[in-house]
This record gives C-alpha cells, structure tokens and sequence, in this order.
C-alpha cells in the first residue's frame, strides 16, 4: 500500500506517519512506502525508516508530478493556518483552495489512469462553524449544525469540504473529511494559528516560561489530544462507506473545556507555581476570531466509529508531559514542572 501524507513534515502528520508505521498496515493492507511532502523535510527518525521517501516544497508545486503517481491513500493535512490566513488572503487561498483543488485533479488523473480512485481524507476543522444572524450558534456544534464560518480560514476549509464530495460524488476520489478539534498541547514553538495560545498556557508554563493568555479565561472550547486526533483520522480513512454513512464531513470527537478549566488542570499536574505563569492579557485580534468559533462540539457520528474523547483534560497535560520525556530536550521541556 502506498500513502501520501500532505503536511507530513508537521507536528500532526509527523504523529500520523510514525503511528501508522508502528501499526505496518491500514486497513487491513501492508505499508509498503509513506510519501510525507511538505515544505519543511521531515523529522530525522521518519527519514531513517526505508519505507519513507520525504518530499520537500509547496504542495501546489509537488501536484504536477502526482498525476502519474498512484496511491492507494492520502491524508491532506497541507493547510495555512487560521491566524496567518487572516493576516494574508492570497497566503490562505494558495495553500489551502488552491493546493487541495491541484491534489485533488492530480488524483483525479492517477486514479483515471490506474483505474481505482485513491481514498483521501481531508483535514478539515471545527473552524467550518460560526455565528449567523438567521441561525444562532448551537451551544455545542454538531455533525448536522449549519456551516457558517466566520473566518478565511474557515470558509477555506468548507470549500474544500464540498470540492471532497464532489470529486467522490464522481467517482474520482473515495473522499472524506475529518473536522478535527483544537489539538494541544502542541510541542516547539508557537504558529501563526489564532489557537496557538491554547497550547502555549500549558506548554510555556511547563518549561518554566511566562505565557501570555489573549481571552478571558471564561472563553471555552472544543480540544483533542494529538493521539486522540490521529486516532479520529486513521478510524475515517477505515471505516466503510456504509459505517461512514451520510455527508462526506463529520467532527471529530472534542474535551469541552474552558480556559479556566485547563489552568485548573495545570495546576493540579504540576502546582500552583506553574500556574501563576500564566498572565492575561487580551488580544483584540485574537480574541475576536475566537469568539467566532464554537465554544463546544458533539461528534455522534465518529462515537458511532468507535471514537470518543479524551477522559479530561489532565489526561492531556501527562500525554504531553509523557511525550515530552521521550524527546532528548526534555529537561527543558519540562523545566517548570521539575522546579
């Protein structure tokens, strides 16, 4: 079987390509090679595995050579995010529309050639939901509530959403998409996403650096574990047409938590201490685009896959603690919570 993973370099897909390597198969056939393209190379480990070829540069420039390139699957994770597709419109709809409409024809092309469409499936994202005047925003956003973005970065990824389904609707791709929830906490530094903040209250407290929270600490939101979202994107790529079931688009499984609720659960792993690095200070920019977004999620349809959230949010913070000792730097990782 052969796999691409577009974004492959990153913190998600890197997570992805070692845990579907460690696996050797996906659904129910052997991994023989995992393309990982992205425009930052891959880390050293994946690299080192003789079933991994890494690919570096734009997504939109790689699509020209994927037309005579067969794959049995693809998971698009390739995306510009939120924060930055504000700042730069051309930035957001280059890599996001631009690059997903080129993989999406360069399937097209192989499958047409090979005979058998690649099944994909597109990282989408809870950023698809939003405030509209004729339809209030539900409590907690669910697989049937209406898409009403109120984002570039949102509206990028619902136009994607339908470019999925019509492309499967003709038969050129077996296409799905995944709407994934804030993942955190996310390890190095922090991107240009508008939810970086949401894994900087943790991760800079527990290397012992002050972190700045942009939003009120009453602001609440739909979160996942890095695991518990690899887990949600390996179990759509599998599940069956007919266990799939319906629309194209469901959400993935999400903790519903309130700022305040995380620094609880910070200061119950690793003290009060660790705690008082936090400072608010807010961030008009920020937090507008925040309040845009859904301050909760339901994802029926993936606990119909067998999917289900993560147990609290301090089983989050020790996953990361966790993964953080597995890393050499990990002494200052974690400075804060040794002090």
């Amino acid at each position: 079987m052969k796999i691409l993973i577009t974004g492959g370099g990153g913190f998600v897909g890197a997570r992805l390509a070692r845990t579907l390597l460690a696996r050797g198969q996906l659904n129910g056939r052997s991994i023989r090679t995992l393309v990982l393209a992205d425009q930052i190379a891959p880390p050293a480990d994946l690299l080192a595995d003789a079933r991994v070829q890494g690919r570096t540069g734009t997504l939109l420039a790689q699509c020209d050579d994927l037309h005579h390139e067969p794959f049995d699957g693809v998971f698009h994770l390739a995306s510009a995010v939120s924060g930055e597709c504000e700042l730069d419109f051309d930035l957001g709809m280059r890599s996001n529309i631009d690059s997903t409409r080129a993989l999406l024809d360069a399937l097209r092309a192989s499958g047409q050639a090979s005979g058998v469409p690649a099944r994909l499936v597109f990282s989408s994202s809870v950023a698809v939901f939003g405030p509209d005047a004729s339809v209030p925003l539900a409590a907690r956003v669910a697989d049937d509530t209406l898409p009403a973005p109120q984002t570039s970065y949102g509206v990028q990824k619902l136009v994607c959403e339908h470019l999925v389904a019509d492309y499967t609707r003709k038969a050129y791709i077996d296409g799905r998409a995944a709407r994934l929830m804030t993942v955190t906490v996310r390890p190095g530094k922090p991107n240009g996403a508008a939810s970086s903040f949401f894994s900087g209250i943790i991760r800079e407290p527990l290397a012992g650096v002050l972190s700045v929270c942009p939003v009120d600490d009453q602001v609440s939101h739909p979160m996942s574990s890095p695991a518990r979202a690899v887990e949600g994107l390996i179990a759509v790529f599998e599940a069956s047409r007919e266990a799939f079931g319906g629309r194209l688009a469901l959400n993935l499984p999400a903790l519903n938590v309130r700022v305040c609720d995380m620094l609880d659960a910070l200061e119950e792993v690793a003290g009060p201490k660790v705690r008082a690095l936090v400072r608010f200070e807010r961030d008009a920019r920020i937090a507008g685009i925040v309040a845009n977004w859904p301050a909760g999620a339901s994802a029926q349809r993936a606990k119909h896959l067998g999917l289900a959230p993560d147990g609290s949010f301090t089983d989050i913070i020790r996953q990361y603690i966790a993964d953080c000792r597995q890393r050499p730097d990990a002494a200052q990782t974690l400075a804060g919570l040794a002090g």
